[in-house]
């Protein structure tokens, strides 16, 4: 395809959580300055034109139509994977647009991620936790060495959240490729957190200069806060090659769903009852869903709850609040596991419910048997959270 990938500016964005906040948010600065900037995310919730977008707007379907006929022989050739054909695709839409700058974020992983191909201007890890273990190897350093493998010799790199375990990893392979390394934990702090429930006000700290700064962010799930830094960090570092106002900084933080249609964040959906979607499917997401439920105010918790096969799910299910009534579902794909048997591994956790075949009459029922006190959360698998259908 002539190499797409070396005619754009890119920054590529890895990690187990956060990466796609991460890239919106970061997508929302750029367009807020006047850039065109290409947003490249995955796996999409509704329509699959969602994974590649520049300011927002999704890729036309006729650009898709044209490239599938374009790469026909090349696709018979050599047998791209889906996820391989839909990365050139961005790229090549990229490229032809001549967009300022490209967001990246990678598929799975990142040393053999398809995406890993692009030499960016930054490289950004938001954390380490469990997921994708049968690929990426069942222990955190070993999962941070494959996510460190997005740092590039001399290009620097920002790392969201460490831990004992990942930090000497990210500080071996930056040393090992001469890139310079920063942690966003070192470079800025909380100061304070306003929770309403569709917004966040946060406060935050230079370390360094002792600056502060409130920020209002549409994007109200709690774990934003870590998000917060490592994108202030990751901005601190892109002054060099692009103008970024204070001030738009900070409108676009207010605006990112707007601006860049970034759905099932903690996204409030409906009120009284309050339904939440949230697309937290592996270990550290719903521990931090579960700290996000703690901060809420309601009366009963219902949850609608469906995974796919090849999660850790025990591990989930030991997490889940056990007062909470359950309507366990599936998402209509292949990789779902069936509700029945959802139900049957809950009820060794002692989370009791009904089972549903589709995630609508799940959520349907969770909201009759609701007052208007009560929180609705969808959770469990982005492709649940997918269906959920307007209301």
């Amino acid at each position: 395809m002539g190499n797409p990938q070396n005619k754009i500016k890119t920054i590529h964005i890895a990690g187990t959580n956060g990466k796609g906040s991460t890239s919106h948010m970061l997508a929302a600065i750029f367009q807020k300055n006047n850039y065109k900037t290409g947003l490249y995310t995955s796996p999409h919730l509704k329509d699959f034109r969602e994974r590649i977008k520049i300011n927002g707007n999704m890729v036309s379907k006729d650009f898709v139509i044209d490239f599938v006929e374009k790469t026909k022989n090349i696709s018979d050739e050599i047998k791209p994977s889906f996820f391989e054909l839909t990365f050139v695709m961005a790229l090549d839409y990229f490229a032809q647009q001549k967009v300022d700058v490209a967001i990246i974020e990678t598929g799975l992983g990142g040393r053999l991620d398809s995406t890993n191909v692009i030499t960016p201007l930054l490289s950004v890890i938001t954390n380490i936790g469990f997921d994708h273990m049968d690929i990426l190897g069942n222990t955190l350093d070993k999962i941070a060495f494959e996510k460190a493998g997005i740092i590039k010799p001399s290009i620097p790199a920002v790392i969201g959240e460490s831990i004992p375990e990942t930090k000497p990893v990210f500080e071996k392979k930056a040393k090992e490729t001469g890139s310079p390394l920063y942690f966003a934990e070192e470079k800025f702090e909380i100061i304070s957190t306003d929770y309403e429930l569709d917004y966040l006000e946060i406060e935050t700290a230079d370390k360094e200069s002792k600056e502060k700064n409130s920020f209002q962010l549409d994007l109200s799930g709690l774990y934003q806060q870590k998000n917060l830094l490592t994108v202030l960090t990751a901005v601190e570092l892109l002054k060099n090659n692009f103008s970024l106002d204070k001030e738009k900084i900070r409108s676009a933080l207010s605006k990112v769903k707007l601006l860049t249609g970034l759905h099932g964040r903690w996204e409030i959906i409906h009120q009284k009852p309050t339904v939440a979607l949230d697309v937290a499917h592996n270990e550290d997401g719903i521990r931090q869903l579960i700290q996000q439920i703690d901060q809420s105010k309601f009366d009963q918790l219902h949850i609608v709850f469906g995974m796919v096969k090849d999660k850790d799910i025990e591990k989930i299910l030991c997490q889940l609040p056990k007062h909470a009534k359950y309507y366990f579902t599936k998402a209509q794909i292949p990789r779902a596991l069936p509700e029945d048997e959802l139900q049957q591994k809950a009820l060794h956790h002692q989370l009791a419910g009904q089972t549903f075949p589709v995630v609508n009459k799940a959520l349907k029922s969770a909201i009759s048997h609701s007052k208007e006190n009560d929180l609705v959360i969808v959770c469990g698998s982005v492709f649940v959270v997918g269906e959920v259908e307007p209301f």
